[in-house]
């Protein structure tokens, strides 16, 4: 039986490779053929349907290594199910998620695999992968992380910061940090120290300071720098196990990674829109307003934006991810009235990363082909899905977006497709949108309307870092 057969054609293809006016011709779920636009071979191809890309850009759809769809914290749980923010990505451009399982304190990493394969199974648009959160290293769940790289859930969160709930002291880093390095898998740090901040946490609540604003002024730029320089220190006494640090915030916290990387460290960072283009002023918002942009690392002043820039075209900073976690404004936000450590910490943005960058690329931030390598190849580089994910090649699943560079919309909570009562870029007019978008050769948003259907979206078993240095 043949399989159906789709074109596209008279875009500009863009990979983190090249960019090149091409036609693409997709067979089922893969990409089978490019040719030049006007080709023989081009002309030659026919198809049951076609799409014409003419004045568009025809980029391989998103991959956000960081999504936490679901996610239980501080007595509530994320907004977005996996049914709701698989869309919201889809509409936004991405296609493939990478969530986090999490172990319970006292319980297995299988157990917490299981539990969120329940939640997204049969419920997502696009497909997914999972990240393990290590949240009780011990003899047991160290064994178990060789059994999971060989299923296929190749990396592993730990944390510097939240004693208490998924804290991890430097004895029990440095076991996870060697049994990773000798099976393959990657550590994920969530850098910051937990100890000093609970202190700083206490005295501000002591002294009166509740609002919003303090969470960024307790959550020092220093104690992300020094976190970071110490998960660095571990890695390398773990005998040089990659290290990948998630939500990188501060300045000084990228100088760290910068200079682990001109020693040739397989030391890699991460960044997260809402630090490139929100600052503490959105946190200071009156009226509780800020609780809105409360995030862990959190927002920082504003100079710190043009060092996250500088890394991203340096390659000090490797993926934008979006840490998307949102809590409703209304009732779940508001738990933190009056006391800043009780707001759910977390904020929405699955659906706005890839037109966010677009908008990086007009302002003169990255290039068109940066731009890609940042939200869809290094992504499936780094997490073991390339070239399955992250490029327009033959043999690549058809994660393929048809974009279109010039059209002007305003970001607001009123248009969006996420599960949450407020947009964290309220107003922000951008240029670039995601017009079609095709899963494995299968429309989900096509011109304005979303085609897709919960349980099209597959599970990714992946390989072991494909980006070590």
């Amino acid at each position: 039986m043949s399989l159906p057969r789709t074109v596209i054609r008279n875009g500009l293809v863009i990979t983190a490779a090249e960019e090149v006016h091409a036609d693409v011709l997709i067979e089922g779920e893969r990409v089978v053929a490019l040719a030049a636009t006007g080709s023989s071979a081009a002309q030659a191809w026919t198809a049951e349907t076609e799409y014409d890309a003419t004045g568009r850009y025809v980029v391989p759809g998103g991959v956000d290594a960081h999504t936490h769809m679901e996610m239980p914290f501080g007595g509530t749980k994320a907004a977005d199910t996996f049914e709701t923010g698989t869309r919201a990505a889809a509409w936004g451009g991405t296609t493939t998620i990478i969530d986090f399982a999490i172990q319970s304190v006292g319980g297995t990493l299988r157990d917490g695999l299981d539990a969120w394969h329940a939640k997204a199974e049969g419920n997502c648009s696009i497909d997914y992968g999972l990240h393990m959160i290590m949240a009780d290293v011990t003899e047991d769940s160290l064994k178990e992380m060789d059994v999971l790289v060989e299923e296929g859930v190749t990396s592993f969160k730990l944390f510097m910061a939240y004693p208490g709930v998924f804290y991890s002291d430097d004895g029990r880093i440095l076991r996870a940090m060697q049994r990773a390095g000798g099976n393959g898998g990657l550590v994920m740090m969530h850098a910051e120290n937990g100890i000093a901040i609970d202190v700083l946490v206490e005295q501000a609540l002591a002294a009166g300071r509740t609002d919003p604003r303090y969470h960024g002024e307790v959550r020092r730029e220093l104690l992300e720098a020094e976190a970071t320089h110490r998960a660095i220190q571990l890695s390398r006494v773990a005998g040089g196990a990659p290290l990948y640090i998630v939500h990188v915030s501060a300045e000084q916290a990228v100088a760290e990674i910068a200079a682990a990387r001109r020693l040739g460290l397989n030391v890699f960072g991460e960044t997260c829109p809402q630090y490139l283009f929100l600052s503490t002023d959105n946190l200071a918002e009156p009226d509780f307003e800020g609780a809105k942009y409360v995030c862990s690392t959190p927002l920082r002043p504003r100079e710190h934006q043009a060092a996250l820039w500088r890394g991203l075209r340096t390659d000090d900073l490797s993926v934008v991810s979006t840490d998307h976690c949102p809590f409703c404004f209304n009732g779940q936000k508001e738990l933190g009235r009056g006391d800043f450590s009780k707001i759910p910490n977390g904020m929405p943005g699955v659906e706005n990363r890839m037109d966010l960058l677009h908008q990086a690329v007009l302002d003169g931030n990255i290039s068109r082909r940066r731009w890609i390598e940042l939200a869809c190849a290094t992504p499936a580089r780094m997490f073991g899905l390339y070239p399955r994910k992250g490029t327009i090649a033959p043999g690549a699943d058809a994660d393929i977006v048809i974009f279109d560079p010039h059209e002007r919309y305003t970001m607001s909570a009123a248009t969006h497709h996420m599960n949450v009562d407020y947009s964290a870029y309220e107003g922000k007019q951008v240029t670039g949108r995601a017009r079609t978008v095709l899963s494995r050769g299968a429309a989900v948003v096509h011109d304005g309307e979303y085609v897709g259907r919960p349980g099209h979206g597959t599970y990714l078993p992946r390989g072991t870092s494909q980006y070590l240095i």
